[in-house]
């Protein structure tokens, strides 16, 4: 995993003009700065993901007002061959590619076709406009080339469901990236590439219901491909999983009915991965109070009212299930993450 780091609000002007533009040289989506005679301040990182043709790059973003425009020039050296995702935090922005003029607001996802000319203007209001995308190769995207254009520009949610999803996951990997092996990159952008591909093949279907059109498919509904849509679902129900990790009522038949599957379709994704449903969720909550009951600010908190937060209304049960994972009883473990004496 390879990262870049780059800024122009601290540069005289004379050089922040040459600095603005090499990060967009280098970028799987070329620009160049458009607009005003002051180039405004921009800050930002750049994650790359995996390696050659099928890397994927994550981007955050942070600037000033400001203007840029991709140029049939830099369009055509090279085509770039993606696809760019980018979900508005702050500000709001105007994208015109195509004859067409699309705005985006906070928590909404546009998707943008890279090899395609396009003037992008950033609006911060009372502070710098901020923004997160990912660029993934088209080749990646299970979504058929001849529906992709219907998701092509339209906001699309990003609060929730496969867009909340998507965005979850990119915060998850520019907090930390440091968490993350270089082994890790190439999974990690397949991830990203099957929830890029069904927050598209969801805006595809809308599209098409609502002109009274149906592409093909395999009987499934969507767009994306029976694969992206299996791992898609996995991912959503980890996600749910790890929101409700602390209700005492979140059963595997919970979460298929929150999810509407089968509790027996449910199992079989979960053994895809070598793990049932329920030992996937004891899991996660012994992880939660293991890291509870490191937390200095808890240190009050007796053991079994940190095992009842987390979901565990046995005590008994809980200090064999922690002893079981992590070698100690949960007292013991206390003891020694605090630093203080059993």
């Amino acid at each position: 995993m390879f990262e870049t780091v780059f800024r122009t609000a601290d540069a005289a002007r004379a050089d922040r003009i040459g600095r603005g533009r090499e990060p967009a040289g280098r970028s799987p989506v070329p620009g160049e700065p458009g607009g005003g005679r002051d180039r405004p301040g921009t800050g930002g990182r750049a994650l790359r993901l995996g390696t050659g043709p099928d890397a994927v790059t994550v981007l955050a973003t942070a600037t000033s007002p400001a203007g840029a425009r991709r140029t049939p020039r830099r369009v055509r050296r090279p085509d770039p061959g993606a696809l760019y995702l980018s979900l508005v935090l702050r500000g709001h922005v105007e994208v015109a590619c195509g004859g067409r003029v699309f705005r985006y607001g906070p928590a909404q996802w546009s998707a943008h076709d890279a090899s395609r000319p396009a003037t992008v203007r950033a609006a911060g209001g009372p502070g710098p406009f901020e923004a997160v995308g990912v660029v993934v190769p088209k080749r990646l995207l299970s979504v058929p080339a001849d529906r992709l254009g219907r998701a092509i520009g339209p906001p699309l949610p990003g609060r929730d469901g496969v867009g909340g999803l998507l965005a979850g996951t990119l915060a998850a990997i520019l907090a930390d990236p440091g968490a993350y092996r270089a082994s890790d990159g190439p999974r990690l952008a397949t991830v990203l590439a099957d929830l890029a591909s069904a927050l598209l093949a969801h805006a595809v279907d809308a599209d098409e219901e609502e002109h009274g059109e149906h592409g093909e498919d395999d009987g499934e509904g969507g767009g994306a491909s029976p694969e992206v849509r299996r791992r898609t679902l996995l991912l959503r129900a980890h996600a749910f999983i790890d929101r409700h990790l602390q209700d005492p009522e979140l059963t595997p038949a919970a979460v298929a009915a929150a999810h509407h599957i089968s509790v027996s379709y449910l199992h079989r994704l979960f053994s895809a991965e070598g793990r049932t449903v329920a030992a996937w969720i004891r899991l996660r909550r012994l992880e939660g109070a293991r890291l509870a009951l490191a937390d200095p600010a808890l240190r009050a908190v007796p053991v079994h009212r940190i095992a009842a937060m987390w979901g565990f209304t046995h005590h008994s049960a809980f200090s064999r299930a922690f002893r079981d994972a992590f070698g100690l009883p949960p007292s013991d473990y206390r003891h020694r993450a605090l630093g203080s004496p059993a």
